[in-house]
């Protein structure tokens, strides 16, 4: 399973406020049925690589969708095959090497 931090901010909107479009991006990972995290800085989503890739356009059409004329997007994928991960398994490990 692939892990995928992404962080989409619109430019030009005229406001330092990015609550809305960030809604807006939870609103499509949502509508998607893959597990996610919302994290400070970056929404952190899990899945099939193919299925977390798909999402990236499907956000910038819904943050276009509401008037904003560029969108600059910063996506980091983990993808590890030797052995199943997961968000929760990943802070489960640091977690425990700290106790």
């Amino acid at each position: 399973m692939a892990m995928m931090d992404i962080s989409v901010s619109p430019l030009g909107t005229g406001s330092t406020s990015l609550g809305a479009y960030v809604a807006a991006a939870v609103d499509v990972i949502r509508a998607s049925g893959l597990a996610y995290r919302l994290n400070s800085g970056t929404t952190t989503v899990e899945g099939d690589l193919g299925a977390l890739l798909a999402l990236v356009p499907k956000i910038h059409d819904a943050i276009f969708a509401m008037g904003v004329g560029r969108v600059s997007t910063l996506v980091k994928i983990d993808d590890r095959r030797d052995r199943a991960a997961t968000m929760a398994s990943k802070v489960a490990s640091i977690e425990q090497r700290l106790a």
